[in-house]
């Protein structure tokens, strides 16, 4: 049966009916099939399964939903928790790590062991987790699960052993930090409260030691109630019960007197000489109103209490208490110093907040000098030293997400004059007015790695914006930003046509972009249906951008027969294509309609001052047709060298010369085939009731992210597949996208783009195609088909879902390569599309460039998705690209300024193998190695039966070139080239989110990046090699250093500031005298440890070397460690030797009355 196959592949393949190879090619991967090859080809492939390995490297952005900080005063680290069970850890500029939960829960609290190298973090599931931060890549040593009681807060004395615990019952629970063991000394609420109370005073809010005497420990409860304990003693030294809620506590460093915070937006002071009242009562934003009495006000979350030498004069710092008449106001930290009261109005609710202070010891002299605000969408830290309180300058990417990331884009191995030239221009546009101090979070150690290279990321926001990122490395630093929505006026309201109707709030929002870094030329796709093209220059320029509009529309009541499409295309005239508005198609049947022939938005049409940097030269815009609005774009491919502009959309296909600023190609996809259709069309009956204008309104971006009110609706709904299925597509689906109540079926890929990415000229999109009609697919993958293929019920509208530009071969009969365009389509089929350019510049920029479909179709099953060339020696084949010139730069007559091009053509890139290339292409089931220009297929490979392929990408690993998949069910997935041999097969992550699906993308070097979160951008690796050397880019989180000494308290501060440094805890809560915990009331489970953590970032015999040598630098540094510290005491015992024996040297002849 395999051979009658195989025979009928080869007729199949050789038939003129079907050019393009056989559909039912071999599924078996790696096995040619019987079609005839030009010559048998031999190619040294070089890849092989151990060359890959999945793991993630490192993680950029904001912390999304934050829920905790914490700080370590001597390391100088940061860490933040987030309600997904996610920690990140923050140091100097290139120490930023990432750690998570496996069981997800939020991080409600966490406390470093200051200067150990631990972190012990409290999640929303009752378990206690030490952190160990000694290697590079954290891990857990030890949890601790509480089986009957909540956890509600915790606190860790400094240079101690064991943990206080506070239970939403309101016991205080105490744990061997060492071990993660319960101590059986427990602080029941009933004991702490009098027995003559009757209510239950609430879950613990606040523990903390006194600074004064560590025997003693203040419990606050939520009720009001405040119980001084004496450990010693087991019980109450003295009880508070005030009369308003308690949500925070701080000391005076003295420990007489301590500050609370209440729900009513008081603080209130107390001395501990006289607890029957507090000493102090103020409400700081709370004003007396006539009757007396102070105005309501919100809760203060928070209150820190800090002292400092240079001042008498303490400062407070609380978040919250304002006045509840005060609507509108935003969330606010006030700093009270003295009599000066300072608010700060912040941007997002404030998480939490941390005053850093020099000193680690809590009965020392504070000396506060920042104070670091968390807040829900953005991280703040304030200089304290000067009297006007700035901000640092933030040196972490924590600002990704300041307009929703619409789309993003991934460049390894970029030109390294990019990155310097970006930067500079970028930093003329900085913020001024930060603080002159170096950014206080500087902990850690980082190196750059020997092994690095240019890493340029791009992303598009849903306001139009464009952010240019530095990734070379481990670390993001923003490079330059671009608004394209100054391109457009801004649209008036009752606009009628514009973007105000069309797009409710987010009318620039960026879909797709595309960038040759070679000559800085950058296209970016909006969601109004526009392409802005954009050139870069090192000077400003007054210009006036040029608009072309295109009528990209296909008609319902179009009766399609093979005749109508036999006809050769007409191209346009060059010359009749000019910035102003086309007149309406002869085909319209509404030429009185108000919405025709209108775009979407509207061009400055007066001269414009551009700064240096990308500077707009060409907008193409589609135009309403008979009050529907127009499609949005789908695909989308530049070339410089050829200096043209390729963009499709379910409707059809468009091809621009932005040298000329002429629309050369505008039809619909049915009409590229020609004759060469394969699918014997139905005709279509026409549409019964054309919806109102009001029916095609589309939805802003903002509506559909991840807030309350803002939902993604986003769907790859595929509209067919070629082999093996059927579907039968609703003809109502050449409406558009977002009219109601049908469903559209229009697939589009979220990466349907004609250019690999190792060649450096990728277009990356997010295809926001919103369903209206049913909720439940959001965000589902669904696909609604059919098992025959006897009668293709298929309508002509299909959609260009990837596009690029390449030298090929547009005819069997060629015998050199000619500048063409690939076509691919949702219907799995690919059209090649060859073009006559003049070589000449002074031709190139007056005469006309012809565009010839000549009918070549090639078939797939699924939308196509990506397109590959290599040569015959099975290297990759780059695409002609044009060197970057200045064009507002000063003329040179000496050195006139010419087009300098760049040129791969397979020809000349292969002298041994003779004429030809191979063509991969990727489908959303498929991939297939065709041969040119025999279009022979080589090889086939169905990459999977139950999901589809999101994106694909043509990239460099290893000196080589492979196929990098990522399917809708989370496998990522690697096919040699040619031979499309599977190398790996993961199962990464559950797509469970549209945002992965909409973002991820693939690069050289074996690394790719999604965004995970609406506020984080993670980047992996599927290469062994930068698995393997994963621990050598990454920061060290942990520093030796020395503890600070305490201050010398004197002798009379010491006589009579009690003993606090004989309180032995050991002693106290230890096995011998506390006894056990009973085992039912939490639950010990042991850690991976600090080396076995790295299992999941390495394996294999390189892994286990890597292991070994960290370990063997661990066990060194505590040697060294160990070394010091006894040359440390050998010096103190020497010394004191020495001062002894003078001293008794000295009065070893005085008599006893002489002293």
């Amino acid at each position: 049966m395999k051979k009658f196959r195989k025979v009928l592949d080869g007729l199949t393949t050789s038939s003129p009916v079907n050019p393009g190879g056989s559909p039912v090619c071999g599924s078996a991967a790696g096995t040619p099939s019987a079609a005839p090859t030009p010559r048998d080809l031999e190619i040294q492939e070089t890849l092989m399964s151990e060359h890959f390995q999945i793991c993630k490297t490192v993680r950029h952005g904001f912390p999304y939903q934050p829920t905790a900080l914490a700080f370590d005063p001597v390391q100088k680290i940061l860490a933040i928790g987030s309600r997904s069970g996610g920690i990140r850890i923050l140091g100097r500029p290139g120490v930023d790590c990432h750690s998570q939960h496996e069981s997800g829960a939020a991080v409600l609290q966490m406390q470093f062991l200051i200067n150990e190298g631990a972190l012990v973090t409290a999640c929303a599931d009752d378990t206690l987790h030490l952190w160990s931060l000694r290697q590079r890549l954290p891990a857990i040593l030890h949890s601790l699960k509480f089986n009957r009681e909540r956890i509600t807060f915790c606190h860790l004395p400094f240079q101690s052993k064991w943990l206080y615990v506070g239970t939403e019952r309101g016991n205080t629970h105490i744990v061997n930090i060492e071990s993660f063991i319960l101590s059986g000394y427990v602080i029941m609420w009933n004991k702490a409260i009098e027995l003559s109370t009757k209510t239950h005073p609430g879950p613990v809010v606040h523990l903390s030691d006194s600074p004064k005497d560590e025997g003693k420990l203040l419990i606050g409860f939520e009720s009001g109630t405040i119980v001084m304990w004496d450990l010693r003693a087991k019980r109450a030294d003295f009880r508070i019960y005030y009369d308003e809620a308690i949500h925070s506590v701080s000391w005076h460093h003295e420990g007489r007197q301590f500050m609370c915070s209440h729900s009513d937006g008081s603080l209130s002071m107390w001395n501990l000489r006289n607890t029957a009242k507090p000493f102090q009562v103020t409400f700081p934003h709370g004003k007396t109103q006539r009757d007396g009495r102070k105005e309501s006000c919100k809760p203060i979350l928070k209150v820190e209490y800090k002292t400092s030498r240079n001042s008498s004069e303490a400062f407070v710092i609380f978040s919250g208490g304002l006045s509840y008449d005060k609507a509108g106001r935003r969330p606010t930290l006030t700093i009270m110093h003295g009599k000066a009261i300072t608010v700060l109005e912040m941007d997002y609710p404030i998480v939490d907040f941390m005053v850093l202070c020099e000193t680690p010891y809590l009965n020392e002299v504070q000396e506060p000098y920042a104070v670091v605000v968390l807040l829900e969408k953005d991280f703040v830290v304030v200089d304290l030293t000067q009297s006007n309180f700035p901000i640092f300058e933030n040196p972490y990417p924590m600002d990704v997400h300041e307009s929703p990331v619409t789309c993003t884009a991934y460049f390894a191995d970029c030109p390294p004059d990019i990155i310097p030239v970006l930067y500079s221009i970028g930093a003329k546009h900085k913020k001024t007015g930060y603080s002159h101090k170096e950014w206080p979070v500087s902990g850690g150690t980082w190196t750059v790695g020997s092994q690095t290279y240019p890493e340029i990321i791009i992303t598009g926001h849903a306001d139009g914006s464009i952010k240019f990122w530095d990734a070379t490395a481990i670390t993001l630093q923003m490079l330059y930003k671009l608004k394209t929505s100054k391109v457009f006026e801004k649209p008036k309201t009752g606009d009628m046509g514009r973007s105000a109707d069309l797009v409710e709030e987010d009318p620039y929002a960026v879909q797709m972009i595309s960038w040759c870094p070679q000559s800085r030329i950058f296209c970016v796709v909006g969601i109004s249906a526009h392409v802005i093209l954009y050139r870069f220059s090192k000077h400003d320029a007054n210009t006036i951008i040029t608009s072309l509009e295109l009528r990209l529309q296909c008609e319902m009541e179009d009766v399609i027969s093979p005749s109508d499409t036999e006809n050769t295309p007409c191209f346009s005239d060059p010359s009749g294509h000019s910035p102003q508005p086309q007149p309406p198609s002869p085909r319209s049947n509404t030429p009185d309609s108000v919405r025709d022939s209108i775009p979407c938005l509207k061009v400055k049409d007066r001269m414009i001052r551009m700064p240096p940097g990308y500077q707009a030269e060409l907008v193409v815009q589609l135009l309403w047709v008979d009050g529907e609005p127009p499609q949005q774009i789908t695909c989308l491919d530049l070339n410089s060298a050829y200096g043209l502009l390729a963009l499709g959309n379910c409707n059809g296909l468009a091809v621009v010369d932005y040298l000329q600023k002429t629309i050369l190609l505008c039809m619909s996809t049915l009409e590229l085939y020609g004759s060469a259709d394969p699918f014997q069309r139905l005709t279509r009956s026409p549409r019964k009731n054309r919806q109102s204008t009001s029916d095609f309104c589309m939805r802003g971006l903002s509506n559909f992210y991840s807030d309350s009110k803002k939902r993604i609706r986003t769907s790859y709904q595929s509209l067919t597949e070629l082999s093996d299925n059927q579907v039968s597509l609703d003809l109502e689906r050449s409406k558009s996208p977002t009219s109601a109540p049908y469903t559209p079926s229009l697939h589009n890929d979220p990466r349907g783009t004609g250019e690999p990415v190792s060649n450096l000229r990728s277009c990356h999109y997010s295809p926001v195609f919103y369903l209206l009609d049913n909720e439940s697919r959001e965000n589902s993958f669904s696909r609604s088909r059919s098992s025959s293929v006897s009668s293709i019920d298929r309508e002509t509208k299909e959609a260009v879902t990837t596009l690029q530009f390449a030298e090929s071969y547009g005819r069997k009969s060629d015998s050199l390569p000619t500048p063409c365009l690939w076509v691919g389509t949702s219907l799995g089929l690919v059209l090649i599309i060859p073009m006559s350019i003049p070589t000449d510049e002074q031709e190139r920029q007056e005469d006309p460039v012809t565009v010839a479909p000549t009918g070549t179709v090639l078939m797939l099953k699924g939308s196509v998705l990506r397109f590959g060339f290599l040569d015959c020696g099975g290297a990759l084949i780059n695409s002609p690209y044009e060197v970057w010139r200045d064009q507002h730069a000063p003329d040179d007559p000496d050195r006139p300024r010419k087009r300098k091009l760049v040129n791969f053509s397979p020809s000349s890139s292969q002298e041994a193998c003779g004429d030809g290339h191979l063509a991969v292409v990727c489908s959303e089931r498929q991939a297939k190695v065709f041969f040119m220009p025999s279009q022979a297929c080589l090889y086939v490979h169905n990459i999977t039966e139950s999901s589809f392929v999101l994106r694909a990408d043509v990239v460099s690993v290893s000196n080589s070139v492979c196929l990098a998949c990522f399917c809708a069910n989370g496998h990522i997935m690697i096919l040699s080239l040619p031979s499309l041999r599977p190398l790996l097969d993961v199962s990464y992550l559950p797509l469970t989110d549209m945002r992965i699906a909409r973002t991820f993308c693939f690069t050289n070097g074996g690394q790719a990046l999604y965004l995970c979160s609406p506020t984080e951008i993670q980047r992996i690796t599927y290469s062994q090699e930068m698995c393997v050397n994963l621990q050598e880019t990454l920061g060290e989180l942990f520093t030796p250093i020395e503890t600070p000494e305490a201050q010398n308290r004197g002798f009379l501060k010491g006589f009579f500031g009690g003993n606090a440094q004989t309180f032995d805890r050991e002693e106290l809560f230890g096995e011998a005298s506390a006894g056990k915990a009973s085992r039912s009331l939490a639950q010990h489970i042991p850690g991976q440890g600090g080396i076995e953590g790295m299992k999941a970032a390495a394996g294999g015999v390189v892994g286990d070397l890597a292991r070994a040598r960290i370990a063997l630098d661990e066990r060194g540094q505590r040697l060294g460690e160990l070394e010091e510290r006894t040359a440390l005491m050998m010096t103190s015992a020497e010394t004191f030797s020495k001062h002894a024996h003078e001293l008794m040297l000295k009065c070893k002849d005085k008599k006893w009355y002489q002293f």
